[in-house]
């Protein structure tokens, strides 16, 4: 046999003797089995999903992740609607720091069992889902709801979850607030300590639906990706890049919901159905109710200055629970220079602004976990909690103090002072005489709405949709259908903490309108350790308010044509100062597009149903005469 022959022979024996001492995997055999399970080595967790079973039998899918070793540890409850797996898995890794949201770093460090679980009727629980369910009353007399699900969650996690201590403490942002927040309208015994981070409160007055009645059509790509099924759903599909011209084209924000097929769904009907603030809305408004339960549990309620989404919520809620806390001791307010649950990630800034360190850190280390160890921790010392923890947004700096407002119209420490918008573009702190103009005009168009962000407003622009609100203003510089009011630079600080309060005296040559009121801050032609911010134009506070509204929430009515009339509304609170070299300026226009949906500027029962003909151009006036003097109330502190 030839030397190769007897080699491959060789070769070929072993071969044979080596795979026979093992079983060969079939060349056929799929290559995925029918589970996998990764192995858990090295993990410093343990990660449980329950079904927990609600009073009604519904079962509501939960995730709990458990420190390993864990013994006597306090629970951290979040109810979402936003997919309690994917909550609790931002990366897949051994490390619970790393598995869990940005947000939840300091509890982690801090020994915490966290829990995560779905809203009833959305991803992995069962039961119909509902946005927002009304609480127990005459807009849900027998129904389940958050309130009654968290009581009875927080129930079976003190019975059977065995590391824990007994105690829970709640947090969530947004909706999760929302949850928060219906925890506490009867909140179990074992519930400590709660932190709503801007929750929704009231969508019609100024959180994510309406403000002050005008609707932020925006949200019916939510709409539809939270109502059309159980996990999450699709936007509404785009014909243009841009949204301005993507709804400007489609008309009446009635007609772009029903372009996308939301007849179909149950909640845009009942927004439809619902455009006033009615016992709908008012049954639904939790601020309103927190104010009439009593106050058992330490909260603390969250936002940011500059949030685009929730702005209400909070602020509103503490306002409403303030008066009974007597002690001062379970009724909190935290307010921080960020975008919308910007708590929950990095603070070093926000835009194109820049904060001292990292606030969102700072806050949740040294504010929210000892505010929460307090309750929850066996042992832990009691927390040096400020009652108001806000951010000096003109100073770049936290100040802490025992109540808020710091002024206002009335029964506060210091008081409001008018800033007079008066003739040729200025303003004053001086009420206006009869010997200037009486009025300024614009004309404001439906077909050219003033946009709400500089164009385009691209859907999938997330820091375009997330810093919107502190955009600088000169990009509407030059439009007709815009009036601008600036002062002098000032020569000494202005330091304004509370809420400002619109008092504009305005007529329309229309039958409808709607008012857009801009509180800015002008920064000095040049600013040398940032030169981008030369000249920039800030807003500090800004809202819209839909003039039908004028008398009565409840009960739209026609506006007289050309007849001045005063439409007041509050602003967003600030704690800023306007520094020396800067300039106040107040810029008023009838239309946010398209975050806001158009007025027609004709009245019309039901604006989602306005027809092309309904949108009529109008001359806005802005009045300044000693007995029509518009003005904004700022909340001035010496």
């Amino acid at each position: 046999m030839p030397l190769s022959s007897r080699y491959f022979a060789t070769v070929l024996a072993l071969v044979s003797t080596t795979l026979s001492f093992h079983a060969q995997t079939k060349i056929d055999t799929p290559d995925i089995p029918p589970s996998f399970t990764a192995p858990k080595t090295d993990y410093d967790y343990v990660k449980r999903v329950e079904m927990v079973p609600m009073r009604d039998g519904v079962k509501l899918y939960t995730v709990i992740v458990i420190p390993k070793g864990a013994t006597h540890a306090p629970i951290l409850l979040t109810r979402t609607p936003y997919n309690a797996a994917g909550r609790t898995q931002r990366t897949e890794s051994p490390h619970m720091l790393d598995e869990l949201p940005q947000g939840d770093d300091v509890f982690v460090k801090a020994g915490y069992i966290r829990v995560f679980q779905d809203v009833r009727g959305k991803y992995g629980s069962e039961g119909a889902y509902l946005m927002t369910p009304p609480p127990t009353g005459p807009l849900n007399p027998k129904g389940p709801n958050d309130t009654t699900d968290a009581y009875d969650t927080i129930d079976w996690l003190v019975k059977n979850v065995h590391e824990s201590n007994g105690k829970v403490g709640m947090l969530g942002s947004s909706y999760e607030g929302f949850t928060v927040v219906m925890a506490l309208i009867d909140p179990h015994p074992a519930l400590k300590v709660t932190a709503p981070e801007s929750p929704m409160v009231d969508g019609w007055m100024g959180d994510d639906w309406f403000h002050y009645g005008a609707f932020r059509e925006v949200n019916l790509d939510y709409f539809s990706e939270q109502t059309a099924v159980r996990g999450s759903g699709e936007a509404i599909p785009r014909l243009d890049y841009d949204d301005y011209t993507n709804f400007l084209e489609k008309g009446s924000a009635g007609d772009f919901a029903r372009y996308g097929g939301l007849d179909q769904l149950p909640f845009w009907k009942k927004v439809d159905e619902h455009p006033a603030y009615d016992a709908f809305w008012q049954g639904q408004a939790l601020d309103k109710i927190m104010a009439n339960v009593p106050l058992k549990v330490p909260t603390m309620w969250l936002q940011g200055l500059w949030d685009q989404e929730d702005m209400w919520g909070a602020i509103h809620s503490y306002e409403a629970v303030e008066p009974k806390d007597t002690a001062n001791d379970k009724n909190y307010l935290v307010m921080g220079p960020w975008r919308h649950s910007q708590v929950n990630y990095e603070g070093f800034s926000l835009g194109p602004l820049r904060w001292d360190g990292d606030t969102t850190l700072q806050f949740r280390r040294d504010v929210l976990l000892p505010f929460f160890n307090q309750y929850l921790l066996d042992g832990a010392p009691k927390a040096d909690t400020p009652p108001v923890f806000i951010y000096n947004t003109g100073e770049n700096h936290w100040d802490r103090f025992k109540s808020w407002p710091l002024s206002c119209d009335a029964n506060c420490s210091n008081k409001s002072q008018p800033l007079y918008l008066t003739a040729n573009g200025g303003l004053s702190f001086a009420a206006p005489d009869a010997s200037a103009s009486k009025y300024d005009e614009y004309t404001s168009d439906p077909a050219k709405p003033v946009p709400y962000r500089p164009r385009p407003a691209f859907t999938g622009d997330e820091d375009g949709w997330r810093y919107w609100l502190v955009n600088d203003q000169r990009f509407v510089d030059g439009r007709p259908d815009v009036l601008t009011y600036v002062s002098e630079p000032l020569t000494k600080p202005l330091r304004l903490s509370g809420a400002p309060i619109v008092n504009l005296h305005a007529s329309t040559s229309g039958s409808d309108s709607d008012w857009v009121v801009k509180l800015i801050d002008v920064y000095p032609g040049t600013v040398p350790s940032q030169p981008a911010m030369g000249g920039y134009e800030l807003p500090i506070s800004l809202d819209i308010f839909r003039g039908r509204y004028r008398t009565s929430f409840e009960h739209p009515e026609a506006i007289t044509p050309d007849k001045p009339l005063l439409y007041s509304f509050g602003l967003p609170t600030v704690n800023h100062v306007f520094q020396p070299g800067h300039r106040i300026m107040v810029q008023v226009q009838s239309s946010l597009f398209p975050l806001y949906d158009r007025n027609p500027q004709t009245f019309v029962p039901n604006i989602f149903d306005a027809k092309p003909a309904d949108y009529q151009k109008a001359t806005q006036r802005i009045w300044h005469t000693p007995d029509e003097a518009s003005f904004i109330s700022l909340p001035v502190v010496p």
